[in-house]
């Protein structure tokens, strides 16, 4: 099982110890670092930024959003970074949920989201390929437009630039057993939300039988701390905005995966409490059974102990959220 540093996206702005800390994990020997974006800083310009104050890691975006490009600007996202960095590129995309893609990005949800992502990974694999001019009729993206309010005029390309990697790395972040059996016949790997080592079932069968080299790379929170229950609230002030805030009380997808983990009456309650702006009773609000569940978080001996229960299941890669250097020398030890 290979490590990643897991940087999320910033906040108010950006951190001051992203490009420390990605060294560090470097030096350590960790294998990729990642980062997000949800509505504020992009996911592609930290890592150039971190790509060239590095020598080695591996580049991932988990998530880069479907709604924020069109798939070919994407790809054109990804070869740059690839040729830049050496060949380090992971492209890790999401469809996020309609309150961001509507709320955020002006664009209609797609009734069919199965159908808008595996057409989302098709035309970026043709870019990546540059094996012919993009072309693909489809529902959600096409290429050329042909919609109704098209000129007609659209022209069949291919990338000018030759990408360095027609195969680079492409994951997906899915949820539902649904969009996680898909991304397991048409990406090269999955990024998984709230994995839990003890629940895979969570995510329907596809999780059995997983095709030879697929990576699973899903997302914890470390935290190396005396105090499990103090070290906790970081994921539950986490799950609290996730499940409570991202989304709409009657579709929330973080919401409904919890359900099926056997939470179902605190994802409602979590969600009833931030929607009422009870934001500091909804992070409370989240089971510490349920955080601790999907984190690593205590002393040095319960971390490793945990550690084992990720390393015995179909985790390739464990991209962890550390906040500080010990917590990242401890796991670089335990995994070793």
């Amino acid at each position: 099982m290979r490590l990643g540093l897991a940087l999320g996206y910033w906040g108010r702005g950006p951190s001051p110890a992203h490009v420390p800390l990605a060294q560090e994990a470097e030096r350590l020997g960790y294998d990729s670092v990642w980062t997000a974006e949800s509505w504020g800083s992009d996911a592609f310009t930290p890592l150039a930024w971190i790509a060239a104050r590095t020598s080695r890691i591996r580049l991932g975006t988990a998530v880069a959003q479907m709604a924020a490009r069109p798939p070919t600007t994407t790809a054109m996202h990804a070869l740059t970074l690839d040729h830049l960095s050496g060949g380090r590129v992971m492209l890790g995309l999401g469809l996020s949920g309609p309150q961001v893609v509507e709320g955020w990005y002006g664009r209609p949800f797609p009734k069919s989201p199965l159908t808008a992502t595996r057409e989302y990974v098709d035309v970026v694999r043709q870019v990546l390929r540059r094996e012919a001019p993009v072309e693909l009729a489809g529902r959600f993206h096409s290429h050329p437009y042909r919609g109704p309010d098209a000129t007609g005029l659209g022209k069949r390309l291919k990338p000018i630039t030759h990408p360095l990697r027609p195969d680079l790395p492409v994951l997906l972040g899915a949820e539902g057993p649904k969009n996680v059996a898909q991304t397991t016949r048409i990406a090269d790997g999955w990024l998984p939300l709230y994995w839990s080592p003890t629940r895979p079932e969570v995510y329907g069968p596809a999780v059995r039988e997983l095709p030879e080299n697929f990576l699973v790379a899903p997302l914890t929170q470390a935290r190396l701390c005396d105090d499990v229950t103090e070290g906790l609230l970081p994921v539950k002030a986490m799950l609290g905005f996730y499940i409570g805030g991202m989304g709409h009380a009657a579709r929330n997808f973080h919401a409904d995966l919890m359900a099926r983990m056997g939470y179902e009456e605190e994802a409602r309650r979590i969600q009833e409490l931030f929607l009422s702006d009870r934001r500091e009773e909804a992070v409370l609000a989240v089971p510490d059974a349920f955080a601790d569940e999907i984190s690593l978080v205590g002393p040095r001996e319960r971390i490793a102990e945990r550690l084992e229960l990720w390393r015995k299941g179909p985790v390739t890669d464990l991209l962890v959220l550390a906040p500080d250097r010990e917590t990242l020398r401890l796991l670089a030890e335990l995994n070793s």
